[in-house]
């Protein structure tokens, strides 16, 4: 058959993933993993200058995603699959344009791990993300905060002559547009994707990339890549280098011979193809390769202890197969950023296909031969030279415009087109597509004044790029244009501009709610966490006599509000207090296993420790727990010297004593 596109419809029990949190993410987000500066000045330094290279002080202007659960239903996704004899690839345009399946029809082996769920969790920068197939990451270490979110996807002319996929949107941490382009070329085992990142700004910006692929694991998965040394990053986080296969007694490269979670970044050479492969007991799997500007290869492992198994349990389902994660990326380790120069793009080309070979050598103990073997036969399904040929010939069609839409992202990209004039061919970001969220930012555009809202209700997203800053800083200071102005200048670093905005807000603010809160997180990040308790509850206080309803919004805002303000509170002994905010959360939240969580540790705080082991006992579920989250052995091991019950054990890391 020729190669073809099509939309379908794909059918999971699915967890809706919720409202966004209205409130703006201030803090640096979990889990950023930066090494100290003594480490820094133990590595190469190129690789040291990289780490430093503008880190992320926060996700704005992207907001935090939190609000999803843990009941499933059967849910309809709408789906693009690109199939030819060969292959078949299912991609979500709706969830981060991520791929699905990798189903390979002459043997009907799926070549990824297919996820049976789509069960949000705490893994990415924003928080919601989902476990399976290919996801495509930028921005910053981590995983995307597109991960859940809709990208701009329509068919574009291949260079075969055939169709192929495009999906494109504008990443709003460093404000730069990117498009991967998917097809198949008849014949081709190989599914081909083209990545292009561009910088339209007249200054440098950092860029991270990786391609992150969850593959089948079992006893005797081996994962190759062309390397004899990796830097590990593992549970106690320095980041050190490592011989491969082996050390700390066992071979590495099998991802269940670790026990704990772990990442290996593969020491690639420069001059050496860039490819890495999850191969079967069978030597079967899947290899993913790429043009050279992709440097980076690394094996991500859950291990085989009680947390990752659980980990994965979560993320897809009771009784669910294992999977591990090869991944490729622009830098050596996901610590980097790559200096990007104005007006300049850097773009590739990537492809996954089957690859078989003999298990004999793969699983053999002499791992030069295992890694020479394996590059062989992936040169003979796919020569390097075919690839960069590929790539070149993809290349003008970069520019190709899309023709038949198959799917809309956000508007946030129209508004920048908007506001800079920027010529993006082959990414047009429609004007049709702004909508109510970028409604207040095009009046500011236009009229220099940012329209108070009409209603009672949480305040829209913050743009906090350097030209809408300015912006804000000369519009007539009204209260929300304070509010939005002290988000904006506390994300730049200007902690202290910030507060002096929120609190000019304050003294004429109808909704006070919104800058209490600010001005206690900044309380709480200057340390001075009893005046940060104060505010919290005064912001509480002044939302409940706000609220209007239990719509959507106004939930999402009381969740997360009640959730810091009791943590403020109970962190300086203010039981009353924390108390007192969560008997006026309404009954369908206290329920949530967040707020059941924290009821423990307020019975704990109260002395009332029977109280809190019941809590315990009836079980519960905190949906949002960030990956690398603790909170849930500490609390226990505060209750009990008994071990973990191992429904609460999501523990990454060898167990601190008594845990």
């Amino acid at each position: 058959m020729a190669t073809t596109v099509r939309r379908a419809v794909l059918t999971l029990p699915a967890a809706p993933l919720g409202p966004e949190n209205p409130l703006p993410a201030l803090r640096t987000p979990d889990g950023l993993h930066r090494p100290d500066e003594r480490a820094l000045r133990e590595l190469p330094r190129a690789m040291a200058r990289r780490i430093a290279y503008e880190p992320l002080r926060t996700i704005l202007p992207a907001r935090l995603r939190d609000g999803y659960g843990r009941e499933r239903t059967q849910t309809d996704l709408d789906a693009i699959v690109i199939e030819n004899d060969l292959l078949r690839a299912t991609v979500l345009p709706g969830l981060g344009g991520r791929v699905h399946s990798l189903h390979h029809k002459p043997t009907g082996r799926e070549l990824v791990h297919r996820n049976p769920v789509l069960q949000p969790a705490g893994f990415a920068l924003n928080g919601a993300w989902f476990a399976g197939g290919i996801e495509w990451n930028i921005g910053a270490i981590g995983h995307s905060p597109l991960s859940c979110e809709p990208l701009h996807a329509a068919v574009v002319a291949a260079p075969d002559g055939g169709d192929m996929v495009r999906l494109w949107e504008w990443e709003r941490l460093r404000d730069l547009p990117f498009q991967v382009d998917l097809w198949l070329p008849d014949d081709s085992a190989f599914l081909l994707v083209g990545v292009r990142i561009r910088n339209p700004h007249e200054r440098p910006a950092p860029v991270y990339w990786w391609s992150n692929t969850a593959v089948p694991e079992g006893e005797r998965t081996r994962v190759l890549a062309p390397a004899d040394e990796a830097w590990h990053f593992g549970c106690q986080r320095p980041l050190r280098k490592a011989p491969v296969p082996g050390h700390d007694g066992a071979d590495r490269t099998y991802p269940l011979r670790s026990e704990h979670s772990a990442d290996y970044f593969y020491d690639v050479p420069e001059d050496s193809r860039k490819w890495i492969a999850s191969l079967g007991e069978d030597g079967r799997g899947l290899v993913q390769t790429s043009t050279d500007r992709l440097l980076g290869r690394k094996l991500f492992v859950w291990g085989a202890g009680r947390g990752g198994r659980n980990w994965q349990q979560w993320l897809t389902g009771p009784g669910g197969p294992g999977y591990a994660e090869i991944q490729a990326g622009l830098a050596r380790t996901q610590l980097e950023h790559v200096r990007l120069e104005a007006e300049e793009e850097f773009s590739w080309l990537e492809a996954y296909g089957p690859l078989d070979a003999d298990p004999a050598v793969v699983h053999g103990d002499d791992w030069a031969a295992a890694r020479a073997g394996t590059e062989a036969c992936l040169e003979r399904a796919l020569p390097r030279a075919q690839l960069e040929a590929a790539y070149t010939a993809w290349r003008p069609h970069a520019d190709t415009e899309p023709g038949e839409q198959l799917a809309t992202g956000s508007g946030w990209g129209a508004l920048e087109v908007l506001r800079a004039g920027h010529k993006l061919p082959g990414t047009p970001f429609d004007p049709a597509t702004l909508g109510d969220e970028q409604a207040p930012w095009l009046a500011l555009l236009r009229t220099g004044v940012l329209p108070a809202p009409r209603r009672a209700a949480p305040p829209g997203p913050t743009l906090v790029a350097p030209h809408w800053r300015d912006m804000l800083e000369t519009a007539p200071a009204e209260p929300h244009t304070e509010y939005h102005l002290g988000v904006a200048q506390w994300h730049a670093g200007d902690h202290a501009q910030a507060v002096r905005s929120w609190e000019r807000g304050l003294r004429l603010a109808p909704s006070r709610w919104p800058l209490l809160r600010c001005l206690a997180l900044a309380d709480r990040a200057g340390g001075h966490p009893e005046r940060a308790a104060d505010l919290y509850a005064e912001a509480f206080d002044d939302l409940c006599a706000e609220r209007r309803d239990h719509g959507e919004s106004w939930t999402a805002a009381t969740a997360a509000l009640a959730r810091e303000a009791i943590e403020s509170l109970l962190g300086t002994g203010r039981t009353a207090g924390a108390r007192s905010v969560l008997d006026r959360l309404w009954p369908a939240l206290r329920e949530r296993g967040r707020f059941r969580l924290l009821e423990a540790r307020l019975l704990l705080a109260e002395g009332d420790r029977a109280g809190a082991r019941s809590v315990f006992d009836e079980g519960f579920e905190v949906a949002d727990l960030h990956e690398g989250a603790e909170i849930l052995g500490e609390t226990w091991s505060q209750l009990t010297g008994e071990p973990l019950p191992e429904r609460y054990d999501f523990r990454m890391r060898p167990p601190h004593q008594g845990t």
